[in-house]
């Protein structure tokens, strides 16, 4: 599938006409075009752990991550594009059912990091967005709402953090589940609406 988007844009590239590349694109998005809720989600501490305790030691709290994150995406109908370095990315039909599997993962880093010592502990930032992207399923996603997602999750938002956009959660109706603060972030020089989002009080 990866191959086929290659060579639609290497023609894309290629060809003079606006006509022809007006219809390779509405055949690009066509195929590839998918509405759906980003959720990115970065370690921390790769600079101090490696330091501290080497690559090996990181490579393996990276794999940790990944075994434990993967099932709590599918458990809230996501669908896992890809891993990259200490990078998780995945999809979902909805902001509200990212924002439960950000949850979930943190809650289950929080009780795992309980029955280890401090240097095995894991700690992620989550970022999350809603909109019209280009998905090639299980292997890479392209467009506005992954790289606002990438931005807020490995830039902007720290340990145990999950920001979105106002725009992505604006139709979730009040949740029991999370609260919502607004909250002004800037992206590339530009204001941007967005929100923290903490689990209720009670939950477990």
């Amino acid at each position: 599938m990866i191959e086929s988007l290659h060579e639609l844009l290497l023609n894309y590239a290629e060809t003079e006409s606006r006509e022809q590349r007006a219809r390779i694109e509405a055949e690009i998005w066509e195929r590839f075009g998918a509405e759906r809720s980003v959720l990115i989600w970065d370690m921390s501490g790769f600079s101090l752990l490696t330091r501290r305790h080497g690559i090996i030691h990181y490579l393996s709290m990276v794999r940790r991550m990944q075994e434990a994150t993967r099932p709590i995406v599918g458990a809230y109908g996501g669908a896992m594009v890809k891993f990259e370095a200490d990078n998780g990315f995945a999809v979902f039909p909805d902001p509200e059912r990212a924002i439960l599997a950000a949850l979930e993962m943190n809650a289950a880093f929080t009780l795992e990091n309980s029955k280890h010592a401090e240097e095995f502990d894991i700690r992620i930032s989550c970022g999350i967005d809603h909109g019209r992207i280009l998905l090639i399923e299980e292997h890479d996603f392209f467009g506005e709402a992954v790289n606002i997602a990438c931005k807020l999750g490995e830039d902007l938002a720290g340990p145990g953090e999950i920001l979105t956009t106002r725009s992505a959660i604006s139709g979730i109706p009040e949740s029991d589940a999370f609260n919502i603060t607004p909250i002004k972030l800037t992206i590339a020089g530009l204001e941007l609406n967005a929100a923290g989002i903490t689990r209720s009080a009670g939950e477990t």
